[in-house]
C-alpha cells in the first residue's frame, strides 16, 4: 500500500439545508428532518469544519488508520443522508397460536401475550425514533440510522425464543424491509 499524503485525507461536501457546528470532539448537525449529535472522542481522525466542507484526516499512516477514515467518513455520509431523506424499517410480527400485540408509551415499546405470556415483554427506543404498530406491521422511522438499527434489534432480540428448536417456534417480531425516505 503506497502511502501518498491525499489517500489519508477526505474531504466531503456538506448537503445544502444542513448546518454543522463542532466543539471539541462533539459535532451538532442540523437538517430539514431535524437535529443530532455524533462524538468523535474515541475515532481517532482529525475533524476540521469548513463553510462548506469537512476535512477529515487520518492521525496515522497504517492501513488500519486507512479504515477508520472511511469509517468516520461513512458515519457522516449516514447523518447527511438520514437528515435530508430519513429512514424507515418495517418489521413483521409473526405468531402461530397466541395473538401478539405491540404497544407503544413514551419510550417503552411493551410486546403482549407473547406466546401466551402474562407478563409483557419491553424494550426502550433508542434516540428519536418514532415506532408505531400497525397490525401485524411495526414501522420504525428517524433521521439517525444507528438508532433505528439499535431499536430493531431490540425489539427482535426482546421476542427471541429461548430453550426451544428454533425451526418449529418461529414466533417472533423480524425486519422485512430497509430503505431510505420516513414511511408515514
Amino acid at each position: 500500500m503506497s502511502t501518498k499524503p491525499d489517500q489519508f485525507q477526505e474531504i466531503l461536501e456538506i448537503p445544502e439545508g444542513i448546518k454543522i457546528t463542532m466543539k471539541k470532539h462533539m459535532m451538532q448537525f442540523h437538517g430539514p428532518l431535524g437535529m443530532t449529535f455524533k462524538s468523535f472522542r474515541k475515532i481517532p481522525v482529525n475533524v476540521i469544519v469548513n463553510e462548506d466542507k469537512i476535512t477529515l484526516k487520518a492521525q496515522g499512516k497504517r492501513k488500519s488508520d486507512y479504515s477508520i477514515l472511511h469509517t468516520a467518513r461513512s458515519l457522516i455520509k449516514n447523518i447527511f443522508e438520514g437528515l435530508t431523506e430519513g429512514y424507515t424499517i418495517k418489521m413483521k410480527v409473526v405468531y402461530a397460536h397466541f395473538p401478539v400485540t405491540v404497544k407503544v408509551k413514551d419510550k417503552i415499546i411493551s410486546i403482549e401475550n407473547f406466546q401466551g405470556e402474562r407478563a409483557p415483554r419491553t424494550t426502550h427506543i433508542v434516540g428519536n425514533t418514532k415506532v408505531v404498530p400497525k397490525g401485524e406491521d411495526v414501522i420504525l422511522t428517524g433521521e439517525v440510522w444507528t438508532d433505528i438499527t439499535q431499536t430493531a434489534a431490540n425489539i427482535a432480540l426482546t421476542t427471541k425464543v429461548k430453550n426451544k428448536d428454533h425451526r418449529v417456534f418461529l414466533d417472533g417480531i423480524y425486519i422485512y424491509e430497509k430503505k431510505k425516505g420516513i414511511e408515514k
